[in-house]
């Protein structure tokens, strides 16, 4: 195997420094100023600032809303990953198998990972407009009174709709790279063996795209706790009566809207450290069952 040689012992170090740059400029630096704001107490002018310790996460701990948003994010999170997986592993297999205008299909089921989450979430909100809405009038025929702009449970039912929608091709794109990677020789010799579709696809096709599938849930666990503010944003603004807010939402509408930049910092550390905690978890036991 031939070695790539640098004759000159600064290049590598002018080739990662713009990326590390990046990072500590994006990432490590507005983290450490989340850390340090969350312990500080701001005036309503923002003209002066007070050390008060753990108070902003005392004071967030003994909020019972706060917990309430924390259960909805969890639900929403859990639905959004396991609806957006499911349907972009069926979508992905049947792209595997050999079909006319394959290329079409698949090049369609790409294009909704280009939609921006806020117009993602205008679309869906026009297509459940309850009196409007084509989905909403479908919904309406069928004798569901749907009203999501009243009831919680359809506000969330929208939400989940929206944000696994915008997420499967984004999964439909890795499941399809995995599936294109199994030797078709494994699967020949297991139909000649008697071996039927479903028995093939989850003795090995499941197995085999086990690594793909654990990349999948860590992203898209991280996708449903941060990247879905667009899409909540632009359809129920966290309502009805906060039953679509999410954790990163309440992040934004305590911290922007309500002015309480100590508290708002303190709930995006807390986040923070869920979501690191969330993946070291996956990635101690959930990657034990993965099969390289």
């Amino acid at each position: 195997m031939k070695r790539s040689v640098f004759t000159h012992r600064l290049l590598p170090y002018a080739l990662l420094g713009p990326q590390i740059a990046i990072t500590i400029i994006f990432f490590y630096w507005p983290a450490i100023q989340a850390v340090w704001q969350s312990f500080l107490l701001q005036d309503a002018f923002g003209l002066s600032t007070m050390f008060v310790g753990l108070e902003n996460y005392a004071t967030l701990i003994g909020q019972p809303e706060y917990y309430h948003t924390l259960v909805n994010t969890l639900i929403f999170s859990a639905l959004v990953a396991i609806i957006s997986l499911s349907l972009a592993l069926l979508l992905a297999v049947q792209a595997d198998k050999p079909l006319r205008a394959g290329g079409v299909y698949r090049t369609l089921l790409i294009w909704p990972y280009a939609v921006a989450p806020a117009v993602a979430g205008v679309l869906w909100a026009f297509m459940f407009q309850p009196s409007l809405g084509l989905l909403a009038r479908g919904l309406r025929e069928m004798g569901i009174d749907w009203n999501p702009l009243l009831d919680g449970n359809h506000a969330m039912t929208m939400v989940v709709a929206a944000a696994a929608w915008k997420q499967i091709s984004y999964n439909f794109l890795f499941f399809l790279a995995g599936l294109a990677a199994i030797p078709r020789s494994v699967l020949e010799a297991a139909a000649i063996d008697g071996a039927s579709p479903t028995r093939r696809f989850w003795t090995i096709v499941f197995p085999l795209l086990s690594p793909t599938t654990f990349f999948l849930i860590v992203v898209n666990i991280v996708y449903a706790f941060f990247d879905t503010f667009g899409i909540i944003d632009a359809m129920t603004a966290g309502g009805p009566a906060k039953a679509t807010e999410t954790l990163v939402y309440k992040v934004y509408f305590d911290g922007r809207l309500g002015g309480d930049l100590g508290g708002s910092a303190a709930q995006s550390v807390i986040l923070m450290v869920m979501v690191i905690g969330l993946t070291a978890i996956q990635f101690r036991y959930v990657e034990r069952k993965v099969t390289y």
